[in-house]
């Protein structure tokens, strides 16, 4: 688990990263749309290669899909635009977050539930106390 823990602690360093480095390259271009399509552009890029290197098979099981798994990259391409644009005015601090308090609430919700496919965990009120905590430490962060 603790490769698990390591891969996304990773994958979270990169979300503000990723928001600096694409909101900047919507002000070098002069369009946060157009530095989004420069990044899903090499996203997609860097994607194929991986599932060449994986396996093309999963790919012919696409039609099998519920068409609302979809709407997954509607959601990436909507954090992508607001980031992108957001960040240059409002600060990436202050937009990552609110982002992260998003993520903590929709994140308690799909585990409450058990959405999507996920494993229920409930919302009791030791979670909601740590979620509470961490979303305080995160508005701490962005205090001047």
């Amino acid at each position: 688990m603790t490769h698990y823990a390591l891969i996304m602690l990773a994958a979270g360093i990169g979300i503000p990263i990723l928001a600096a480095l694409n909101a900047a390259l919507g002000r070098v271009i002069g369009s946060p749309t157009a530095a989004a399509v420069v990044l899903f552009s090499v996203a997609f890029t860097v994607s194929a290669i991986a599932v060449m290197f994986t396996g093309l098979q999963p790919l012919s099981r696409l039609g099998e899909a519920p068409k609302h798994l979809f709407l997954a990259g509607c959601l990436i391409a909507f954090y992508v635009l607001t980031i992108t644009h957001v960040a240059p005015h409002f600060g990436v601090g202050n937009a990552v977050f609110f982002v992260l308090i998003g993520q903590l609430i929709s994140a308690a919700m799909i585990d409450h539930f058990g959405l999507f496919g996920a494993q229920a965990q409930p919302l009791n009120a030791m979670r909601a106390g740590g979620l509470a905590l961490m979303a305080a430490g995160a508005w701490v962060t962005q205090l001047a």
